[in-house]
């Protein structure tokens, strides 16, 4: 369930602000919002887009693309990697590989791909891929705005994995004036 409350902006572009707060009421980090609207325009692939494997972690940690783009996965460690997922979205296998190689991957559904490594099992990333362009990561605060979102009837979607719904997902429909829109959401168990 998500509560939500909503204020008009005082803003020429249709800018969506959302702030995110997790299960405790804190801003929540790394939160992907999406907004889906009728009158959206189709996304574009622009790259490059990239998780680096560095200090054996995935960075960054998560990685919105749009439906169709190939990331780069380079090895910046000097171990060696073996990135994979088993995502229904994206099932791939990049075998090991050494510092300064890397490979790539082609995302061609909408949908999140959890990421890990067969050598380094603490490693865990997602890639977040959308149909829509509207969709962006929370910063430190929990906040996150978009920009040029037609007025009108649409969605917005939060995702985190420490979400507890279907998917790690919650939603809420939304109608945003051309002055903007602007809502709190705070997840509850």
């Amino acid at each position: 369930m998500i509560v939500a409350l909503a204020l008009p902006l005082a803003a020429q572009a249709a800018t969506v602000a959302i702030d995110v707060r997790g299960f405790d009421g804190k801003p929540l980090p790394g939160a992907v919002v999406t907004i889906e609207t009728p009158k959206a325009p189709a996304v574009t692939v622009r790259g490059p887009y990239m998780i680096e494997q560095r200090d054996i972690a995935f960075q960054p940690h998560v990685l919105i693309v749009p439906v169709g783009a190939t990331v780069g996965f380079p090895n910046r460690d000097r171990v060696r990697h073996h990135v994979y997922s088993f995502s229904k979205t994206k099932k791939f296998d990049l075998k090991l590989y050494g510092k300064e190689d890397a490979r790539t991957v082609l995302f061609d559904r909408p949908g999140v791909v959890p990421l890990g490594c067969n050598i380094h099992d603490s490693m865990s990333g997602f890639v977040f891929v959308t149909a829509t362009p509207f969709a962006a990561l929370t910063d430190q605060a929990g906040h996150v705005s978009i920009t040029g979102v037609p007025a009108g009837t649409g969605t917005v979607r939060v995702w985190h994995p420490s979400i507890r719904a279907p998917g790690s997902t919650a939603s809420q429909p939304i109608d945003v004036a051309a002055t903007g829109f602007a809502t709190t959401f705070v997840l509850h168990r």
